[in-house]
């Protein structure tokens, strides 16, 4: 655990803690006339904060063996990571020519403004899509998030398994917390997990995609310009 608790206090130094549209117009004029780079690095920052956050309060409940917290946070942060690897996959298809510049535009109006509660006008994105799309990177992460579900849900994991033990001899159930006992070990690995493919696609994966992304902008700059004035 103690390589996790470095790597969150690095996190946590780096944090971003503004942007500056004006930065972004001197690195790339005519990329950043379009909107969609800027909401993507907004959305990129907004993860990070978020999943320091996260892995931050799950370590912290795990250290102190309170166990199911740990794994309820640790599967909003799976959720987290899914939605920046899903971001990178948006990239990566407009590069390659199977999604449309507009239609990022429009996704990534979605991922930084969706609700789900009606606090915005946006829809938010399944997060069971967004899942499904990161799966195709990093196979195990669905599988690990329907494990963890079964925690943060009152179904026998969550319930019975976590709080009772029974004795069929005696016909006899027993109440106790059973979450260290059953599922302590389990904590540790995946947090690793989690944050490893997080720093990956935070630090190797988007910047990539994202310097290929502007030089993408200036090469079809005129076609998107006379796509925009025809629609």
């Amino acid at each position: 655990m103690e390589e996790i608790h470095v790597t969150l206090k690095r996190w946590r130094q780096s944090l971003c803690r503004n942007i500056d549209v004006g930065g972004f117009l001197a690195r790339c004029p005519i990329a950043h006339k379009w909107k969609a780079p800027y909401r993507m690095a907004l959305l990129r920052e907004a993860l990070l904060w978020r999943m320091e956050d996260l892995m931050r309060q799950s370590v912290l409940l795990s250290d102190q063996g309170h166990i199911l917290g740990a794994r309820i946070l640790l599967r909003s942060a799976i959720e987290t990571l899914a939605l920046l690897i899903y971001t990178n996959q948006k990239m990566k298809a407009v590069l390659a020519g199977s999604f449309s510049f507009f239609a990022l535009d429009e996704a990534t109006k979605q991922l930084l403004l969706g609700s789900k509660n009606g606090a915005t006008q946006t829809q938010a994105v399944n997060i069971l899509t967004v899942l499904g799309h990161a799966e195709k990177d990093h196979e195990g992460l669905v599988e690990m998030h329907q494990h963890l579900s079964e925690s943060a849900h009152p179904n026998y994991h969550g319930a019975m398994l976590g709080y009772s033990s029974t004795n069929p001899e005696a016909h006899e159930t027993t109440f106790q917390n059973n979450w260290l006992r059953n599922f302590g070990k389990e904590q540790e690995p995946g947090v690793a997990f989690v944050m490893a493919v997080f720093e990956h696609e935070y630090n190797n994966v988007w910047p990539e995609n994202f310097s290929q992304l502007e030089e993408w902008l200036r090469t079809h700059d005129s076609e998107l310009e006379a796509a925009r004035a025809s629609s």
